[in-house]
């Protein structure tokens, strides 16, 4: 009976020490499974898109230009070591033939004309005294008639040397030069000191800071010219491209025609005088029923043209060759198709 009750004892213990053990591995903390990583479907790449298509692309010329006389006269002084004594117009003035532009200091000049005038008249009538009184007296009236010449001659001389110290207008026109050089400074030969204009001949002039803007610009081209906001377009021709300049040994104006379109327009326009501004347009260059495409979808690398198209859903890189090229657009002559989709540069 006694074995029986042990036998019992032990198994309960058994079972409690099973259940003990059960017990505090439930106290442990469970391990927390990894997170599986998250299912992410790729993005869509959007592209901008250009079908490429046939159409005409145009290079233009658009410029403010200035209007200038085609007809101006430079006047300076030709003898070096005067002083000047002032200039006697100014920048727009309007002046008419004749006029004083510009003077020297004259000195005792003006005095000396005065007195040999007096000598002058002295000589004729000493000359009409000796016709008068000796008429038959042939060598007595000639000795005279030589002092008569001899002062007609030292005034002629002296009111060339008056004329001389100033400068008048030839012609007619509007001041549009005037030098700053001021009473009193010595006066450089054969340097401009006023330059007069005539306003009824009038060009357009237009001076690019880019001398490569203007190539293809050829004499003959028409051109479109506005006057003010409000104008209407008129047509004019181009008259002297840096190509067709004269060759000239004065360094700056060589460097300014290099650079420098000529532009006529009618006589008369409405609106044109000197120093106004008109907007001017020249078609250089047009193609018609050729493919064209925006600009930025040009992409350029070491010499190699090309472009990228939409192949299915990723690109594809094509080589092109271009031909004319715009600010905005450009001439595909080979390496595209009608209707391809082009990527252009975002």
């Amino acid at each position: 009976m006694s074995m029986k009750v042990n036998t019992i004892a032990s198994r309960l213990i058994l079972i409690a020490g099973s259940l003990f053990i059960l017990a505090g591995c439930s106290l442990l903390p469970k391990e927390e499974e990894a997170l599986k990583p998250p299912l992410v479907k790729p993005v869509k790449e959007n592209f901008e898109l250009y079908e490429v298509k046939k159409s005409t692309i145009t290079r233009k010329l658009s410029a403010l230009a200035t209007f200038r006389s085609s007809q101006t006269t430079s006047y300076s002084f030709k003898e070096s070591g005067h002083r000047l004594a002032g200039m006697r117009v100014k920048s727009g003035d309007i002046v008419k033939q004749g006029d004083v532009l510009a003077e020297l200091e004259q000195g005792d000049l003006p005095t000396k004309i005065a007195l040999q005038k007096l000598n002058l008249e002295k000589a004729q009538i000493a000359s009409q005294q000796a016709k008068m009184t000796t008429p038959d007296q042939e060598f007595a009236i000639r000795l005279k008639s030589i002092d008569v010449e001899a002062a007609q001659l030292q005034l002629a001389n002296l009111q060339a040397e008056l004329a001389k110290t100033r400068i008048t207008a030839e012609s007619g026109g509007v001041i549009t030069f005037v030098t700053d050089a001021q009473a009193g400074n010595i006066i450089d030969p054969f340097n401009t000191l006023v330059v007069v204009s005539d306003p009824a001949k009038l060009q357009l002039y237009y001076e690019s800071s880019d001398s490569a803007a203007l190539a293809g610009v050829e004499v003959g081209m028409n051109v479109d010219v506005k006057i003010g906001s409000q104008g209407s377009a008129v047509p004019g021709k181009v008259l002297q491209t840096p190509s067709s300049a004269p060759r000239t040994d004065n360094k700056q104006q060589a460097e300014r025609n290099a650079k420098t379109i000529i532009v006529g327009i009618p006589e008369g326009t409405a609106g044109a005088q000197i120093g106004a501004s008109g907007d001017m347009t020249i078609i250089v260059e047009k193609r018609e029923n050729v493919l064209v495409i925006p600009r930025t979808g040009l992409r350029s690398y070491l010499g190699r043209d090309y472009v990228q198209v939409l192949n299915g859903e990723s690109r594809k890189e094509v080589d092109v060759e271009r031909g004319l090229l715009t600010a905005t657009e450009v001439e595909i002559r080979s390496g595209l198709t009608e209707g391809q989709q082009v990527i252009l540069n975002n």
